[in-house]
């Protein structure tokens, strides 16, 4: 044992001698430290705090044994306040929208020829005005495609209306370009006398040729279809009131 061990210990044999009242002094509940009325008791000369046989790392004090004590955690500084977000702007809502669809037929061309009448063409005037005219349940349409048919009555032969219903509906289709449609938009073709109006069918072919001419003049003529799109202007329906549930 080393002379400076020997007298450490000397010394605290000595103060223990000299302090009667530490044992009574001591905490029932022993925090593993010799205690005296004015604290722990430390080793003269040393400093170092006597420990009891009940002494454990977890009893440790900061005082004694700075070392095993758990410093307290340095206190994280306040957040930030948080800066007010902008509140975002709702998002317009996208209108409703519609499809249409529009058809006419423009009757009564010429026996024979690929031309439009003066009728035909007022009643065509009058059809793309609706198109680009709002409605109570829609506004302007954008068109998406008009389709063109040209048809024939039955008077001659199918080769011959075929290529006259064709070259009927190419008027047809440059008459709308020339009215602002977009010719991309206009797909056309014939059909000869494949289609007829259901009433011609009474139209005899025993009639004299002049009768049966004016007969299937409504044969005679160009379908036009345009369909496109619309923002809807009707009022949503208010929803149906649930019933009220009976009490029993």
């Amino acid at each position: 044992m080393s002379s400076v061990l020997r007298n450490t210990l000397a010394s605290v044999a000595v103060a223990v001698m000299f302090l009667p009242a530490a044992a009574s002094a001591q905490d029932a509940k022993n925090q593993g430290y010799l205690t005296a009325q004015d604290g722990i008791v430390k080793a003269p000369g040393a400093g170092v705090c006597v420990r009891t046989s009940d002494w454990t790392p977890a009893r440790a004090v900061a005082e004694c044994d700075p070392d095993l004590v758990k410093k307290p955690a340095a206190a994280k500084p306040a957040p930030a306040p948080a800066k007010p977000k902008a509140e975002a702007k709702p998002k317009p809502k996208k209108p409703a929208m519609v499809n249409v669809e529009q058809k006419i037929e423009l009757q009564g061309m010429p026996f024979a020829k690929a031309e439009m009448t003066a009728d035909n063409k007022t009643e065509l005037d009058k059809f793309l005005a609706g198109l680009h005219k709002a409605t109570k349940a829609r506004g302007p349409v954008t068109i998406g495609a008009v389709v063109v048919t040209g048809h024939t009555d039955r008077i001659g032969s199918l080769k011959y209306n075929m290529k006259l219903s064709e070259r009927r509906a190419v008027v047809v289709k440059d008459y709308l370009v020339s009215k602002g449609v977009d010719q991309k938009l206009i797909f056309w073709e014939g059909k000869g006398p494949k289609q007829p109006i259901p009433v011609t069918k009474f139209c005899d072919n025993k009639m004299k040729r002049k009768q049966l001419i004016e007969c299937l003049a409504p044969n005679r003529r160009v379908t036009v279809e345009a369909v496109g799109r619309a923002v809807s202007l009707a009022k949503p329906k208010p929803a149906a009131k649930k019933p009220a549930s009976k009490k029993k």
